[in-house]
């Protein structure tokens, strides 16, 4: 016999104010369109970030970007431009811009609770004059996403305090198998075991930028 769950939706936007209330004045004043001084201090410290797009019917991708301190480049008060680096090569998030340009990103300082959010539009860039000053171990990357402001704005630290994420103490990383073992799992490779933990060793860390 199949169980029958039942679940009880949200289905429009009074039924969800009502059971969340209003936002405190405070959120909504503190949505901006320009960067201000604070958040060049925060892009210029933050090495990672993550890259939300969806394509043209919706469909969604959030990618993790990370380099040096300060690597996304300011060009004004509205646009800002974050490198692509060697990867993977789907592309995915690049195929979403080319259909539906809105981006969301969110940027990460260890150690902070905080986060800077980051809305708006983007474009892909195959050169630029300020690529040279991209340029990150001897590699000038190939592609950037600009993107022009929309909505920027800090977010506050409750998600980091509930999860606990930034206290080593509450880490164990090792209660999962390697990632080797992981990709072995989950996907049908040709490759031993022995050849993906070799593959994604000390050596890995020496390919990050080709």
């Amino acid at each position: 016999m199949t169980e029958t769950t039942t679940y009880t939706e949200i289905t429009s936007d009074a039924e969800l104010r009502a059971l969340l209330g209003e936002p405190m004045p405070r959120a909504i004043a503190k949505e901006r369109r320009r960067l201000h001084e604070r958040d060049r201090e925060w892009l210029a410290v933050s090495p990672f970030c993550l890259i939300a797009t969806s394509d043209a019917d919706g469909t969604c991708d959030v990618s993790p970007k990370g380099d040096p301190p300060g690597f996304t480049h300011i060009v004004d008060d509205a646009t800002i431009v974050v490198p692509e680096r060697p990867g993977n090569r789907r592309a995915d998030g690049f195929h979403n811009v080319l259909s539906n340009p809105h981006i969301g990103l969110i940027y990460f300082v260890p150690g902070r609770g905080e986060t800077l959010r980051i809305n708006g539009t983007a474009r892909i860039l195959r050169d630029a004059p300020f690529f040279d000053e991209m340029t990150v171990k001897g590699h000038r990357p190939q592609l950037a996403l600009l993107v022009e402001i929309e909505q920027i704005f800090f977010h506050c630290a409750k998600a980091f305090l509930r999860s606990s994420l930034w206290k080593p103490e509450t880490w164990t990383p090792d209660a999962l198998p390697s990632h080797a073992a992981i990709v072995k799992s989950v996907l049908k490779t040709e490759e031993s075991l022995e050849e993906l933990e070799r593959y994604y060793g000390p050596a890995y860390a020496k390919r990050l930028y080709g």
